[in-house]
């Protein structure tokens, strides 16, 4: 069987070391780790998910009496906080999650891509979401890379036009870069033919699948004062996890419609 998200790091690999604009990343912080994504459903391709993200400013919830507007109840103050992943002692920064088998069956048909790339090159589809979520790895905070406008001032939004152009001119040049075919060899099959020519695709999840690494609220242990509420509502005891190792990691085969722990 194929290990998918083990190809897909030996290719975020050479792309990293033939593109100057991502030569920031180091990829034994990024952890490559698969979700189930079926391709008759809609969402993400692929997604960065940052881990260096400072805690949030101490907050509540709160809700609002629908008749008068006033405050009814609101929850203890609380921080955000990321978790820590560590693998074999160094903690990672980013995590970049694949949906199964969605990202194997993309195509550039009806997509801006195929206006981009053109017919003939379906392949180009995935190679274009890796840039994207590689482009989304900040070179200086360690966060979510923030955007430009054509004039270089910085955007409020993530995806901004800009953003698209440096992907695809990126795309391009690794293609001219000639890389040799068995880097990239697998992205030319649909997860059918990565079936047949393999036996089946497995790929890394976390332990706890299909949940994974996720910002999570902390109670503050001095609770500030106000504002009013004629309840206060606790924080539901802790169920995410904080603290990830590689001996959380496991291999998962990835069906059409479901998974199974090898």
């Amino acid at each position: 069987m194929i290990d998918y998200t083990l190809h897909l790091r030996l290719l975020m690999a050479d792309i990293v070391g033939r593109l100057p604009a991502l030569a920031h990343i180091d990829l034994q912080q990024v952890l490559v780790f698969a979700r189930l994504g079926r391709t008759s459903t809609h969402g993400a391709y692929a997604t960065c998910h940052s881990l260096m993200l400072p805690d949030s400013e101490p907050a509540y919830l709160f809700w609002r009496d629908r008749r008068t507007g006033a405050l009814s109840r609101r929850s203890e103050w609380f921080v955000t906080r990321s978790p820590e992943v560590r693998v074999r002692g160094r903690r990672v920064s980013h995590l970049i999650s694949v949906a199964l088998p969605r990202f194997c069956d993309q195509t550039l048909q009806d997509t801006h891509k195929e206006r981009v790339y053109g017919r003939g090159t379906e392949w180009l589809a995935k190679l274009d979401t890796i840039v994207h979520e590689l482009y989304h790895v900040d070179p200086l905070e360690g966060g979510i890379r923030q955007s430009l406008k054509a004039d270089g001032s910085p955007a409020a939004q993530t995806h901004t036009p800009q953003f698209f152009r440096d992907v695809q001119r990126m795309v391009r040049d690794y293609v001219a870069s000639k890389p040799a075919l068995q880097v990239y060899e697998f992205l030319t099959l649909d997860f059918d033919g990565l079936v047949r020519r393999h036996g089946g695709v497995v790929g890394t999840t976390f332990r706890d699948f299909p949940a994974f690494p996720q910002r999570y609220r902390e109670r503050l242990a001095e609770q500030p004062r106000g504002p009013r509420a004629a309840q206060i509502v606790p924080l539901p005891p802790h169920t995410q996890r904080r603290v990830f190792t590689e001996a959380d990691l496991v291999l998962r085969q990835f069906l059409p419609a479901s998974t199974r722990r090898l």
